[in-house]
């Protein structure tokens, strides 16, 4: 006899499958009936566990946020000195990406712009609370004397995020052909040099 799975395992293989589907086949393209081949359910049998298929993506935006703020929260404990943590928290977030390869996809897509405001919401709120994480440190560094005097928090956090964003996009379409850490790590090297007061970094590892 086959064990049933429970609702709780059963809604994160959808989540799950949701996930690895939006990288083959693109959010916007991506459907109900595909979700539920691919986890052995009818349309139905989605439903029942998510009302709608915004419901769905918002259960998925709920999982990344998951397993971001974990990585967030895994070097906060860890690390002491703004300027590393800094370093670790972009680094944290590139292996998010590489793991989790729909995310570029996704902040792009028709369903995060144009059709769902509340999984819009919620990726705002996620960064909005990456981007507090970024200036709170680089805020402690520039008070300690590592960072230049002149530097403005805000604007290196959000020099820091593009930086992501942007390698990701380049990472993406060019079929993941380099390290998205690695490349990610020599970049971001050449980025918190302009930040420092004193003697350049070495390059990150």
């Amino acid at each position: 006899m086959v064990e049933r799975k429970s609702a709780d395992s059963r809604k994160a293989e959808i989540v799950a499958s949701m996930l690895r589907l939006a990288d083959e086949l693109g959010p916007d393209r991506l459907t109900t009936d595909a979700v539920a081949k691919a986890v052995g359910l009818t349309q139905p049998g989605i439903f029942r566990h998510f009302p709608s298929k915004q419901d769905l993506w918002l259960a998925v935006a709920a999982e990344i946020a998951r397993t971001m703020t974990d990585a967030w929260e895994q070097v906060l404990a860890v690390i002491a000195l703004p300027q590393d943590r800094v370093v670790a928290l972009i680094r944290a977030q590139m292996r998010q990406i590489a793991a989790n390869p729909a995310i570029p996809a996704i902040l792009h897509s028709r369903e995060l712009h144009s059709e769902n405001a509340a999984l819009r919401a919620q990726f705002v709120g996620l960064m909005t609370r990456f981007q507090a994480l970024l200036i709170d440190a680089l805020t402690e560094g520039r008070a300690l004397g590592v960072f230049r005097a002149d530097l403005d928090p805000k604007d290196a956090a959000m020099l820091l995020i593009s930086l992501v964003q942007g390698l990701a996009i380049r990472w993406s379409l060019g079929q993941r052909s380099f390290s998205l850490e690695d490349e990610g790590g020599r970049l971001l090297t050449l980025q918190i040099n302009l930040f420092r007061a004193g003697a350049p970094l070495e390059e990150t590892k």
